[in-house]
């Protein structure tokens, strides 16, 4: 009998149900590191180019100069640059339009905002329920791999008058290993959900901020002749 207890080899020897199990939960522990790194990227350049505009934005320059700069041919306005611009775009068409009250200039700019809000939200939401679902389904999976590939060691025993642990131990310990791919591909996956929500809460609650600021200072021009 070969007593070979190596991963590798246990791996191999697995029954197919087992090795699918485990394909599966290596795929998904992949496709979720790369939706970690590039979601970490993506967050923390949100969160630097928020902190950018808001000092800007706050540093006593003007709307429509500000307007000019990221609407400049070749600048890719993002985040709260985006929201900024939607905002004080359709205020402006409505105070092109003439006869128009500064409550529905002002109203018109806020759910314009509000729009591009929603949008961002999307955008910035994406994948995490990708992580969510691998955290708190790869343990089961990882466990179902196991209690099937536990039923056929013992199954095998069906025609042994005396069965000893070296003869289950191998059986054993390929299932095993499927639970502990399971948790490996969940762990990460559940750490990096629970952070990047927390940081996106952040940064929406920051954006919310600004639309709200930013519709006060409306409300001031609108009422300006």
């Amino acid at each position: 009998m070969n007593t070979d207890l190596s991963i590798l080899h246990l791996i191999k020897e697995a029954s197919v149900v087992v090795q699918f199990v485990m394909a599966l939960l290596v795929s998904a522990s992949l496709a979720s590191w790369t939706f970690i790194f590039s979601k970490r990227k993506e967050l923390k350049r949100a969160i630097t180019i928020t902190d950018e505009f808001e000092a800007e934005f706050w540093s006593g320059v003007a709307l429509a100069e500000l307007y000019r700069k990221l609407t400049a041919k070749g600048f890719e306005p993002e985040g709260i640059e985006k929201i900024f611009l939607a905002g004080y775009k359709e205020f402006s068409r409505m105070r092109q339009a003439g006869n128009v009250e500064p409550i529905v200039q002002v109203e018109s700019a806020q759910r314009a905002m509000r729009i591009e809000l929603s949008r961002e939200l999307d955008r910035l939401d994406e994948h995490l329920p990708f992580l969510a679902t691998v955290g708190s389904t790869s343990p089961y999976v990882g466990l179902f791999g196991t209690v099937w590939g536990i039923m056929n060691s013992f199954r095998s025993l069906s025609n042994v008058k005396q069965a000893t642990l070296a003869q289950v131990a191998p059986g054993i310990a390929e299932a095993l290993i499927a639970t502990a791919i399971g948790l490996f591909a969940a762990i990460p996956a559940v750490i990096a959900y629970n952070r990047f929500s927390t940081n996106l809460d952040r940064l929406i609650g920051r954006y919310e901020l600004f639309v709200e600021e930013f519709v006060v200072l409306l409300q001031r021009q609108a009422h300006q002749k």
